[in-house]
């Protein structure tokens, strides 16, 4: 079987509204734990947007997280408001901040427990970033495991250069290195960025599917990311506790409640009842650790196989 998956650096654009969208929920969640947030951003040509919902006591330095992230001298606009009572009063009482379903993932092919397409470009994205750490992305295409075209193409390196890194790093019968030729005009300068565009890249690559909601900017609350966490979290476990060589997981809420609407896994073909796991907001908050997570650490290089507490 042909496989093919991207990984993109911290200084794309998408990746670097991303970092942004943790940075103010850290933020947030450092001044009030109980903060709750669904915060988006787009940037590019000098302007970084930020809209949202908040609930909190905190008020972090938002032009602050911005340079630091993205640099100086952008001009920020922020049109955070508060939650929705209509929103918050199903939260307050436990239930899940939205509906959504939530995919989760695990293969014994890896390390990791990832795909190995996946795997492969994320390496050799991080492994060419620590030389040129600039705007990139790559792509590793496999046929039955074996690597067939590696795809790299990165701000301010010249193709000679990129070229022989990416041999040193991944053998492939093909290479193409900035294929539309070398450049050197990359992040906000180059392109418009959004929070939650990169979500395959966030996840386990194109050949699984998703939920397809957003992690980024999102506090526990947000089953979109805290479900999903979880779901791979229930995905590891069932690998290693059947012994398996692959475990697909899927959970689904309601708005306001706190339990799932579906909790099911499919080990090895087989789908089976999830049991034995506490899946409302609240117990997934405890059960992953999440009250002191630090949430940007997920906004680069991917949110799973990364030895989080849910790859655990």
């Amino acid at each position: 079987m042909t496989k093919t998956a991207e990984f993109v650096s911290e200084k794309h654009p998408d990746k670097i509204c991303d970092r942004i969208a943790d940075g103010i929920l850290d933020a947030y969640l450092a001044g009030d734990p109980e903060s709750r947030a669904g915060i988006e951003v787009m940037g590019g040509h000098g302007l970084v947007t930020i809209n949202g919902e908040v609930r909190s006591s905190a008020s972090p330095d938002i032009e602050a997280i911005v340079a630091k992230v993205a640099g100086s001298g952008y001009k920020v606009i922020s049109n955070i408001a508060v939650q929705s009572p209509e929103i918050a009063r199903g939260v307050d009482r436990g239930g899940a901040g939205d509906q959504g379903i939530m995919k989760g993932y695990a293969v014994a092919e890896t390390e990791s427990l990832m795909p190995l397409e996946y795997e492969l470009a994320r390496n050799l994205c991080k492994k060419i970033y620590e030389k040129f750490p600039f705007d990139g992305k790559t792509q590793v295409t496999t046929e039955g495991g074996k690597i067939k075209t590696v795809v790299a193409s990165f701000q301010n390196a010249k193709h000679d250069d990129l070229l022989d890194l990416a041999k040193s790093i991944l053998p492939a019968e093909e290479y193409l290195i900035n294929p539309s030729g070398d450049w050197s005009q990359g992040g906000f300068d180059s392109d418009a960025g959004l929070s939650g565009r990169k979500l395959i890249v966030d996840n386990y690559g194109p050949e699984i599917t998703i939920g397809g909601g957003s992690f980024s900017g999102k506090d526990y609350t947000k089953v979109d990311r805290s479900g999903a966490y979880m779901a791979r979290k229930i995905a590891v476990d069932y690998l290693k506790k059947f012994g398996a060589k692959e475990v697909f997981t899927k959970l689904a809420y309601a708005i306001g409640k706190a339990e799932p609407v579906m909790a099911a896994a499919i080990v090895d073909g087989k789908e089976i009842p999830i049991e034995g796991y506490d899946l409302s907001p609240k117990g997934i908050r405890q059960a992953l650790g999440l009250d002191s997570f630090k949430f940007f650490e997920t906004s680069s290089w991917g949110h799973f196989g990364r030895n989080f507490p849910w790859d655990k």
